[in-house]
């Protein structure tokens, strides 16, 4: 693993992002999450996960210089699926997820704590989804889990303005369980997991399926949306302003096209 490493605490697997400066969401670190959560499901020493991120960030965001890799809209849209169905997964997945998120959960980030069961924050971590700054919008499924957490009208205000919340007003918004100052954080958070840890696998598994059932089909169909509309946006003129822009270090001229 280049970007991912994870060990064994009792019954708790503290995985750890490790790609600095900001832990961007490159297409190589979502592929060793894949594996690590192939590991860890047949591991029946690991019952619940914990994910954090080294250093200053849990996670700032998607790999924004990696997109200028991308050759076109169809890329860019199965780009969007692979990360969709990598968080699909978390949320579904057979033992409970807990994101312990400091610094910043930003874009990308933001789409990666959503897909955990669990979300605790510093208090004054930032947490948003700023994709609009660049000419883009949310492709990791963002669209549909923010409203649902947060409620629509805040979401419509997350989205368009690109103005992140504080931890504490994630937890006030619905989006984060419990908000700790910055030296608690991690404490905490491996609390809640070997208090979890203890109860009994089977009940737990059971637990999280039937939690995934208040998802309906409106959810799937739009989250299918979001990957197409998200390869369309990105090969517009605004599209390829935005990521230039970004890269450029400038403020981008949106034009509508």
């Amino acid at each position: 693993m280049k970007y991912l490493t994870w060990d064994l605490e009792e019954h708790v697997a503290c995985i750890m992002i490790q790609r600095p400066p900001a832990n961007a969401l490159a297409s190589d670190l979502i592929l060793e999450l894949s594996e690590i959560l192939n590991e860890l499901e047949e591991n029946k020493d690991a019952r619940v996960l914990l994910l954090q991120g080294e250093g200053r960030f849990f996670s700032a965001g998607a790999d924004i210089k990696e997109f200028t890799t991308v050759k076109n809209g169809d890329e860019f849209s199965a780009l969007s699926k692979r990360g969709q169905d990598l968080f699909e997964r978390m949320e579904n997945f057979s033992k409970p997820i807990i994101a312990a998120i400091h610094g910043a959960a930003l874009g990308g980030g933001l789409e990666l704590a959503m897909g955990c069961h669990i979300r605790l924050v510093s208090k004054n971590a930032k947490l948003g989804l700023p994709e609009l700054q660049l000419g883009l919008i949310p492709g990791f499924a963002g669209t549909q889990r923010l409203p649902k957490l947060v409620g629509t009208p805040k979401a419509a205000e997350m989205l368009l303005t690109s103005e992140p919340i504080t931890g504490t007003e994630a937890v006030q918004y619905g989006l984060a369980n419990k908000a700790y100052p910055d030296e608690e954080l991690f404490v905490k958070a491996k609390e809640m997991a070997h208090k979890i840890s203890k109860k009994s696998p089977v009940a737990m598994k059971a637990a999280l399926k039937l939690l995934s059932y208040s998802k309906d089909d409106r959810f799937y169909e739009g989250v299918l949306k979001e990957a197409e509309l998200f390869g369309e946006v990105f090969q517009s003129e605004d599209g390829q302003e935005g990521i230039g822009a970004f890269i450029e270090k400038r403020t981008p001229n949106f034009k509508g096209k």
